[in-house]
């Protein structure tokens, strides 16, 4: 996020970070009530577009998970798609929390 500020100064910056979040919140959902639904390829691009939209604000550990959720659907392991989707929804719920938490010490 640092490398954000820094090329967008901060009113951009913050704005892009907020409807990244808010993009995040709601991919998170999505992804969610695919795998209940048991649509695997909506899921698959559900997962890929968190992977594109968390390393845009520098969240890597969130894009990882998120790819390998993909890998996991790639295999149609349903176990693996299962394990690595609920690791997905636990950090992706602890990194918005982690960045809501940062903007209310800024504000």
């Amino acid at each position: 996020m640092k490398t954000l500020y820094h090329q967008m100064g901060e009113s951009g910056a913050e704005e892009v970070v907020c409807r990244a979040i808010e993009e995040l919140a709601v991919r998170l959902s999505h992804c969610e009530r695919l795998w209940h639904k048991r649509d695997i390829e909506g899921l698959r691009k559900s997962a890929r577009s968190l992977v594109a939209i968390s390393e845009q604000i520098g969240m890597t550990m969130l894009a990882r998970v998120a790819g390998d959720v993909t890998r996991s659907i790639d295999q149609y392991d349903l176990a693996a798609i299962g394990a690595t989707l609920y690791r997905l929804l636990r950090i992706g719920e602890r990194s918005l929390v982690a960045v809501w938490d940062l903007q209310d010490l800024s504000l």
